[in-house]
């Protein structure tokens, strides 16, 4: 189970420490190129972080329901806490979908097609809703520290 926990424990900082770095420090460094520069930039840090998303997810959903069933005895034994990971786990991960089957998507196919102004604004997408997911994030590891340790 400790191997489980540290494997989760490890998707959840690589998955929402990369948000937050993405949007609390790549995307206002990009602000100061110009903007084919800052699309192509983006573009390319999209891919390699949705690459790692790809992997990190399935794993924290394969070890997040592998503790709840062999730690907790199922729903039943589990405290409120991991009820409230479950749901934003399960949300973060259907948003991460969206944007990769959506927006991202749609900027690859302007990209290709030489549109600046439609990938520029499927960008902008991509920025809102990896800003909700980072928000779920960081909500799912106050709960988890405060269920785990407050109570």
């Amino acid at each position: 189970m400790t191997l489980l926990f540290v494997l989760h424990l490890v998707g959840a900082v690589l998955w929402v420490g990369g948000m937050a770095f993405g949007i609390l420090a790549m995307r206002p460094a990009l602000s100061t190129l110009p903007g084919p520069q800052r699309l192509e930039a983006s573009a390319a840090a999209h891919r390699r972080f949705f690459l790692l998303v790809w992997h990190v997810m399935p794993v924290m959903l394969a070890t997040g329901y592998a503790l709840l069933f062999g730690w907790f005895g199922g729903f039943a034994g589990a405290g409120w806490h991991v009820h409230v990971m479950h749901l934003t786990g399960l949300i973060m991960s259907a948003v991460f979908l969206a944007v990769f089957f959506g927006p991202w998507r749609r900027m690859r196919a302007a990209l290709a097609d030489g549109q600046a102004t439609e990938a520029a604004a499927a960008n902008n997408r991509i920025r809102l809703l990896i800003t909700a997911n980072l928000a779920l994030g960081l909500l799912t590891v106050l709960v988890a520290g405060w269920g785990r340790f407050g109570g």
